[in-house]
């Protein structure tokens, strides 16, 4: 493992984490959004996220690679949640009312984008403090070097 390492880790996952925040405000932003351009309404979006890869060159050294566990994490993918149904609301006066008089919302539950949005944050001061201690340590062997 690389003295350097552990900042590329610790960066990797803050930027991961802003991604996902910036993901979580887009959904609460569209919360009322009935009309896309597809004619929908606006569908919530899930960020995934996996461990990083090094190199591709690193899959032949699978063995000693497994020794140094952890090489930060990377977005990979952004999925419209497809799994959870519109919300209906009844309102005539609509003008993306149905003929019944009902309107679908997007399926974005404020509730839990705010819970996932603390979660993301905490994530991310997580991330925050382990760059720093790294930082720090790094700053502490350099002095003892002098």
């Amino acid at each position: 493992m690389g003295l350097f390492q552990s900042f590329d880790i610790s960066a990797s996952g803050m930027t991961a984490e802003r991604f996902r925040i910036d993901t979580i405000a887009e959904n609460i932003a569209n919360v009322n959004t009935t009309r896309t351009e597809n004619g929908e309404p606006y569908r919530r979006k899930i960020v995934t996220f996996a461990e990083k890869d090094l190199t591709p060159f690193s899959k032949y050294y699978q063995s000693s690679r497994a020794r140094a566990v952890g090489n930060g994490v990377k977005v990979t993918s952004v999925k419209e949640d497809t799994e959870t149904d519109f919300t209906m609301e009844y309102d005539p006066s609509h003008p993306d009312a149905d003929e019944n008089g009902y309107v679908r919302y997007p399926n974005v539950n404020t509730v839990t984008e705010m819970t996932n949005l603390i979660d993301a944050s905490r994530a991310y001061e997580a991330n925050t403090t382990a760059f720093n201690a790294s930082k720090s340590m790094v700053q502490a062997a350099l002095k003892i070097g002098q």
